[in-house]
């Protein structure tokens, strides 16, 4: 009789990609994704949505349930693995990380150097993903529709709002942990924006600049702590949703992408600032309209073109995979 399967044969034989082709394409839509997260107001759950994975992105953080803990305190940690979607998040996480390494530096550079050609690029982006997402809404009748509706409110607002003085206590710093990782499943709003709007960003980040002194290490770790319980929960909150009430869920976070293009206008003048950790930081803006038609509004015009081709790619070779 064959005994229990290795470690290696369950993280295998656990949900992932089932060849190199498949393994590439995910590597890249996290790799899309974590290009997504590392900008203010743009959200890697949007992508996760456009690019047709959000339901199993979904499932394999949902997979880390009650059982996967009872076997990893039992030290059986390849019926651990067997129970998880660990090679699909390795995968995608492996494209993540790739991208807020080597891109962080660059979008930085390019946020501050071309802020109006890289929000017209993702404009367009989100833009088109709204119809992508969009589609999903079956039937599209009134009531879902004034769903899209209330979703747009809320995230329009939500955006537009000015970052608020919050304690430092550890609690809270639990609780924005919980709050700001749903970003990363939540189309439309970025969990940096959440934790600036909480009051916290600066807060975090600076603890990150030196995690080894102790008071830092406990900070991360309470806000560590707090990204994995939100998810956890808010997973299943989401799945329930999604399996419930499809049509009405879909069309909520396709009303909340419609709000968020109010972050991403490309055109924007500056009402509030301030300097966090030596840097001057954008509090509080509005859109505005462009003087005049020039070759910079060309431009941003076509990033906006080339944002929307991009989405248009990323679903086909989704629904390619589908087939």
């Amino acid at each position: 009789m064959r005994g229990s399967p290795s470690l290696k044969e369950a993280f295998m034989a656990a949900p992932g990609p089932r060849n190199t082709r498949e393994a590439v394409l995910l590597w890249l839509k996290g790799l899309c994704m974590g290009g997504a997260d590392i900008i203010p107001g743009v959200s890697g759950g949007t992508i996760a949505f456009i690019t047709g994975i959000y339901g199993d992105l979904v499932d394999a953080i949902r997979s880390f349930d009650g059982l996967f803990l009872r076997r990893l305190l039992r030290l059986d940690l390849a019926g651990a693995v067997a129970e998880t979607h660990l090679r699909f998040l390795a995968c995608l996480l492996f494209g993540i990380l790739t991208a807020i390494v080597t891109m962080a530096s660059l979008m930085n550079h390019l946020l501050n150097n071309h802020p109006v050609e890289i929000w017209s690029l993702f404009f367009g982006l989100i833009a088109a993903s709204i119809f992508v997402v969009g589609k999903e809404i079956k039937p599209l009748n009134g009531p879902n529709l004034a769903l899209v509706g209330l979703g747009a409110v809320a995230s329009y607002l939500l955006v537009g709002m000015i970052p608020v003085s919050t304690p430092e206590t550890l609690p809270f710093i639990f609780l924005c942990g919980s709050i700001a990782i749903c970003a990363m499943i939540l189309p439309g709003i970025s969990g940096a924006f959440l934790l600036l709007m909480l009051g916290k960003y600066e807060y975090v980040t600076r603890t990150l600049k030196n995690p080894f002194i102790w008071d830092n290490f406990v900070v991360i770790a309470a806000f560590g702590a707090g990204a994995v319980v939100g998810i956890a929960l808010f997973s299943r909150v989401l799945h329930f949703l999604l399996q419930r009430w499809h049509a009405a869920t879909v069309s909520v976070l396709t009303g909340f992408m419609i709000g968020a293009l109010r972050k991403v206008w490309p055109w924007k003048e500056v009402l509030e600032s301030a300097v966090i950790r030596g840097k001057m930081h954008v509090l509080r803006t509005q859109n505005v309209l462009p003087d005049g038609f020039d070759s910079g509004v060309a431009l941003a015009l076509a990033l906006c073109v080339a944002g929307v081709c991009v989405v248009i790619v990323l679903e086909r070779l989704s629904r390619g995979r589908a087939k």
